[in-house]
């Protein structure tokens, strides 16, 4: 079996944060072809202000598109956030939830940005009948990302793989439309998204710092391991002592 190469595959790699200080060093990556970013992404990089933050991330990515989310929890604020997300940058997508918390289907928002020309990338999909609602109301022509949450579904014992391969098959009549494989648990789920013809997958700080594992020689990496192992026991102080031996009773007359 061949090693697999980072560099062989078709799929779009975006990077998935908002640690300001990572987007500008993985911008310098030409192998990451965009970004996302979502509201907990940016609680937990401590993002105080999300214009300022939209702004500076702007900056560092000029040439790839990029992905900010809308806050509001119902269609008005929804569309109204849209707007003015979109007017940040002639590359941002703005990422709208396929529902609000209530439940409620966000189509008819979804229908009018991209009437509009407004790119969007509708988030949170966990279902093939989300995607098929989604790929009603998406504009023909107008650039469009669909993001399923494989690594999520995954985490319910369900295997997304057959579930993305069919939610391609959804989107075909949809060429604007490109799937995003979300939420990846591991990096093997790059190659298992690329394997099926998925658009794009995004990629956390973690999983990109795991390249330079892709296609290592697994003997070497066996032996790394065990090297790992015995360094960390030996700079704990860890040591399981010798047993004794028992020592033998010498049985005297006044035992007998």
């Amino acid at each position: 079996m061949n090693a697999p190469s980072i560099d062989a595959l078709n799929i779009k790699i975006f990077g998935d944060g908002a640690d300001l200080a990572t987007i500008q060093r993985t911008s310098l990556d030409p192998r990451i072809k965009g970004f996302t970013t979502n509201p907990s992404l940016m609680r937990a990089a401590g993002v105080g202000d999300y214009r300022t933050f939209g702004c500076a991330a702007l900056q560092m990515v000029r040439d790839r598109p990029i992905c900010f989310e809308v806050l509001g929890d119902d269609l008005a604020t929804i569309t109204h956030e849209a707007r003015e997300i979109a007017s940040w940058g002639p590359n941002v997508y703005v990422k709208l939830p396929v529902t609000t918390t209530r439940g409620e289907f966000c189509g008819p928002a979804i229908a009018e940005l991209a009437r509009e020309g407004v790119k969007v990338n509708v988030t949170a999909i966990l279902t093939l009948s989300q995607v098929e609602l989604v790929r009603d109301v998406l504009d023909a022509t107008t650039p469009a990302i669909v993001s399923v949450f494989a690594g999520r579904i995954a985490d319910t014992g369900r295997d997304p793989v057959a579930m993305m391969s069919e939610a391609l098959d959804i989107l075909a009549d949809r060429p604007a439309a490109q799937l995003l494989w979300a939420s990846p648990r591991e990096l093997l789920n790059l190659f298992q998204a690329d394997a099926i013809g998925c658009h794009i997958i995004t990629l956390s700080a973690d999983l990109l710092k795991k390249f330079d594992l892709v296609g290592k020689d697994l003997d070497v990496y066996s032996r790394e391991t065990v090297a790992m192992f015995r360094n960390d026991a030996l700079a704990a102080g860890y040591e399981l002592s010798p047993r004794k031996p028992a020592r033998k009773r010498v049985v005297g007359r006044n035992d007998r």
